[in-house]
């Protein structure tokens, strides 16, 4: 990719800045897909804190997903969503910007406020998984019109979200265990469509299909 070239006002010339200037004359520039970058953090966040909800490993480990959640999940994500403004991807963005949200808020719950919540908390954080399983519900509807393998994370994003409410306001242990497991593979479709993206692109041609929807690209814009 050639240098890009930014013109700068030479006063001798009685040249002062003009609106758009800068951004007219980068040249050839084009920014890097920040979506691989996004699904991968979104997949690890989500394998971890699943193989605790679906029972896997010792339940005492789970402040080990706190980490994820606050650097990779969270504000990694939070990035690649800000990227994908740029990029003009209004799915892409919406997005990672809202689950990088979600992993910093599971974070700041887990942290700061979850010890503070009175009565049953199982009906508080019910409400709280419902919410987000209503958001991904409808971005689902949306990614129908990106990729197939973008479809089915959120496919299997929202059964999880809906099991993991029903196990919180029960509290129904075994459809929490459940949503561990659809959890896992939402993770598996996650890192799936990061994987071929990325590759896809170092390689420059389709290696892992990804099954583009609506009749366009997989990185079409929604508005």
């Amino acid at each position: 990719m050639e240098a890009a070239t930014i013109h700068r006002p030479d006063p001798t010339r009685g040249e002062g800045e003009r609106p758009g200037a800068v951004g007219a004359s980068v040249a050839g520039w084009k920014p890097a897909d920040p979506g691989p970058l996004g699904l991968a953090a979104f997949a690890m966040t989500t394998f971890v804190l699943s193989m605790f909800n679906a029972n896997l490993v010792n339940g005492k480990g789970v402040p080990v997903v706190l980490g994820l959640a606050l650097a990779y999940g969270g504000i990694v994500q939070l990035l690649a969503g800000m990227w994908e403004f740029r990029t003009g991807n209004t799915f892409g963005a919406v997005a990672f910007c809202s689950f990088g949200a979600f992993w910093l808020s599971f974070w700041a719950l887990e942290v700061f406020y979850a010890k503070q919540i009175g009565g049953d908390a199982g009906h508080s954080v019910g409400l709280y998984l419902w919410a987000w399983a209503i958001f991904t519900a409808y971005m689902t509807v949306a990614a129908l019109r990106v990729s197939g393998a973008v479809l089915l994370v959120f496919v299997l994003l929202t059964a999880t979200f809906i099991l993991l409410a029903i196990g919180a306001v029960g509290p129904h242990v075994t459809v929490t265990h459940w949503g561990g497991y659809i959890g896992l593979a939402t993770a598996a479709a996650a890192w799936y469509a990061s994987f071929a993206a990325v590759t896809n692109s170092t390689f420059g041609r389709t290696v892992l299909p990804v099954v583009p929807l609506g009749g366009g690209s997989a990185r079409r814009a929604v508005r």
